[in-house]
């Protein structure tokens, strides 16, 4: 027994599920504090459950997420599978629970502040966030993916524009059930979101890849590997004016690491040459792993 609970329960395990919970949580704030209470039924579930508890209030969002979630759960192990559903059933069900909770602990009749456009940032930024911190440990948060999977397997749509399809109509369809300006803030958060998603995983992944040009290499290596617990590639070379022989290192880290490296190298080799660039994802032993 406990063999298998030291299995389950490694260090990265517990690092996945601390990030998709979180993940979730931030969602889920956003979906109650800033979404709901201002009508923004910005695609997803929580679009679908916000319009469907103005029309039926007996009903709360979290309630209603429940029942679309387990309605789109149930579609997708008819036409997906179990094997292809997996994390997304825990996601789906997680999400419509921490949503169920916020509007238990601390419920929103009325929006924070009047301005609107406060209360838009708010509701595309947190769940944004919370959105790029699931997928980046690769999974979702459920909902409409698993119907945008689903038109894409039984149809010639593509994931990313289903998904937007299905996001957009939700949008769209505020425009009549509220009034134009709901509508149109809808369809502005669901733009920037789209944008903003990326723009968050690019910077929770970014890496700053050093080219280094130096005639002796031998203290920036020492630097790299023992000080900063980075690896690098090293390689000879030739000065096109000087022809001069030079070593070539090139090695990847963060931000951090790349200014203590860059001061390292003014002290100790001023006449190297530095190239500096962003890498928006990194991938091998040391960085996320395949």
């Amino acid at each position: 027994m406990s063999g298998m609970l030291r299995k389950i329960f490694t260090r990265n395990h517990v690092i996945y599920f601390t990030l998709l919970n979180f993940g979730l949580f931030l969602t889920a704030a956003g979906i109650h504090l800033f979404k709901s209470p201002n009508h923004f039924a910005m695609g997803g579930t929580s679009g679908i459950s916000i319009l469907a508890s103005t029309l039926f209030p007996a009903l709360n969002v979290g309630d209603f997420m429940f029942i679309v979630n387990a309605l789109l759960i149930l579609l997708g192990l008819i036409f997906l599978g179990a094997k292809s559903m997996g994390i997304t059933i825990y996601s789906s069900l997680a999400l419509s629970l921490y949503v169920w909770i916020f509007e238990w602990v601390y419920p929103m009749p009325s929006p924070f502040t009047q301005d609107t456009f406060l209360e838009l940032c708010f509701a595309v930024i947190l769940p944004a966030a919370g959105s790029a911190i699931v997928f980046n440990v690769g999974a979702s948060t459920g909902g409409t993916d698993i119907l945008a999977m689903i038109l894409s397997r039984h149809t010639s749509l593509e994931i990313g524009k289903a998904l937007l399809v299905c996001d957009f109509l939700i949008a769209a369809s505020t425009l009549f059930i509220y009034d134009v300006r709901t509508g149109l803030y809808c369809i502005l958060g669901l733009l920037s979101k789209a944008f903003l998603v990326d723009s968050v995983i690019e910077g929770i992944n970014v890496r700053k890849k050093i080219t280094i040009v130096s005639a002796h290499p031998d203290e920036i290596l020492d630097f790299i590997m023992n000080k900063l617990g980075r690896s690098a590639t090293i390689y000879e070379a030739q000065g096109a004016y000087s022809h001069q022989p030079l070593h070539v290192i090139t090695t990847i880290v963060g931000r951090r690491q790349a200014v203590e490296l860059r001061n390292f190298i003014r002290k100790t080799d001023a006449k190297a040459f530095l190239s500096i660039v962003n890498s928006s994802e990194t991938i091998g032993k040391g960085f996320r792993q395949l």
